[in-house]
């Protein structure tokens, strides 16, 4: 059942980027007058197909799933000899570079307007996440030499306001990206407004790749380690742990939230601690020696404790909603603002800065899809609008065979006054395919890889 959920999840995903991205070089293309022959959303040998309208326009599904195209009138792939003038006039090539221009760009663009009508629905619909109260910065960390602490709720960043936490980790990628300090403003109980600084140099060691947050020692505040289910015959059963208890120290070290605590036992196996804590109001304390388990992590198999049971542990949790205007607004913002770090991703890339690991195709994409669709609706739809962002900022890449690459031929057009001549723009066409063939085989093999 998960592999038919995560197909159907992919297929849907990507047929409506597809389709939308298409939909946009279609409609220009009539707006603009240029007879359209066929849309398609597949590639390869056509499996279904139907003539609708005056222009007869075959609507198609192709063989390969992975693309979709809308084939105009073209002097260049079709005979135009014995067509009626009408027709002629509405071919292709024979339109001003100004609406060529407008009938590539509107792919990508449709992608962009697509992402930020679904970004606006739900800030509008509301998104539950956690807050951005924070939990005590771990030792030494960039945030607790900053003066942060536990509890301090994050208003704002660098002057931009924060509302949740996926704000505040944005904000946090947006100031490594941008290899700048963070002035974070917090609103602390008992205090009211303070302001934190971590410096520039701090953001130098932050691994886009990786935790932003957790890197800089700032992490989502969790609530007070309280037991649920106790596992018969495990540890904590054996030591006389009970559902409901609360934690509050091990071995003298303080324990204010479940995370912490943990942490504590993870660093214990198969060694004897003490564990105090509170029982319907009155404190308690025992002895426990974590189990020892063998774990997979980024660094290897390593040995941690475990003590079998349950640890409340979800953080405190908002909705952040939105009016139609500010939720237009806020989802515009977000579109840029993603478009611009997905450029300076690539722009990494290219320099040696970001690994190229970070290059994904069809087998990560569909696990991703069958991830959030199992989460619910609100993180499909996300996942939805950040896969249609990325489509359209790969779309406008100057690389011959996508629209970006006609983009930039239209745009030589317009400064020398003279279309590309067909040979550059053989040249171009197969440098263009052998590029993004290399791209795609190493985006399946980092798919690959990640499964293996």
């Amino acid at each position: 059942m998960e592999l038919i959920r995560t197909l159907i999840a992919f297929i849907f995903c990507l047929g409506t980027l597809i389709v939308f991205h298409e939909l946009g070089h279609y409609l220009v293309a009539r707006w603009c007058g240029v007879k359209v022959l066929r849309f398609s959303v597949g590639m390869g040998k056509v499996v279904w197909m139907r003539k609708v309208g005056p222009d007869q326009t075959e609507w198609a599904i192709s063989a390969l799933p992975l693309g979709g195209y809308v084939k105009m009138l073209d002097g260049r792939e079709t005979d135009l000899q014995g067509l009626p003038e009408a027709d002629l006039k509405r071919e292709f090539t024979r339109q001003n570079v100004w609406k060529r221009i407008a009938i590539v760009a509107a792919g990508p663009i449709a992608n962009f307007l697509l992402a930020i009508a679904l970004f606006a629905g739900l800030f509008m619909y509301g998104i539950e996440e956690p807050s951005s109260k924070i939990s005590a910065p771990t030792a030494s960390s960039p945030a607790a030499m900053a003066g942060l602490q536990r509890g301090d709720m994050v208003t704002s960043i660098n002057g931009n306001a924060v509302h949740g936490w996926s704000e505040l980790r944005w904000q946090l990628i947006q100031a490594a990206i941008n290899k700048q300090g963070a002035r974070v403003e917090v609103d602390r109980p008992g205090y009211g407004g303070f302001t934190a600084t971590i410096p520039v140099d701090a953001f130098a060691r932050v691994d886009l790749e990786g935790d932003v947050p957790g890197t800089l020692g700032i992490g989502f505040a969790r609530p007070p380690a309280v037991l649920g289910k106790v596992i018969e015959g495990g540890p904590a059963a054996r030591a006389g742990l009970q559902a409901g208890d609360r934690i509050t120290a091990v071995d003298g070290q303080p324990v204010p939230d479940s995370t912490a605590f943990l942490t504590e036992i993870r660093k214990a196996p198969g060694r004897n601690v003490t564990v105090a804590g509170v029982r319907n109001g009155q404190p308690f304390e025992l002895q426990i020696t974590p189990e020892a388990v063998s774990d997979g992590s980024s660094k290897g198999l390593v040995t941690i404790g475990k003590i079998k049971a349950e640890v409340i542990g979800m953080p405190d949790m908002i909705v952040v909603r939105s009016g139609p205007i500010e939720a237009l607004d806020k989802a515009v913002v977000k579109v840029w603002d993603t478009s611009v770090l997905t450029i300076r991703m690539i722009g990494k890339m290219i320099t040696g800065e970001v690994s190229w690991k970070n290059v994904t195709g069809p087998i990560t994409i569909a696990d991703y899809a069958g991830q959030t669709a199992s989460i619910g609706a609100v993180s499909y739809l996300s996942f939805i609008a950040f896969i249609s962002i990325s489509l359209g900022v790969m779309n406008l890449l100057p690389i011959p065979v996508l629209d970006g690459g006609h983009l930039l031929y239209y745009s030589l057009e317009v400064l020398t006054g003279r279309p590309v001549s067909e040979r550059f723009g053989e040249i171009a066409q197969r440098l263009g395919v052998g590029l993004l063939v290399t791209l795609m085989a190493l985006a399946v093999f980092n798919d690959v890889a990640r499964l293996l």
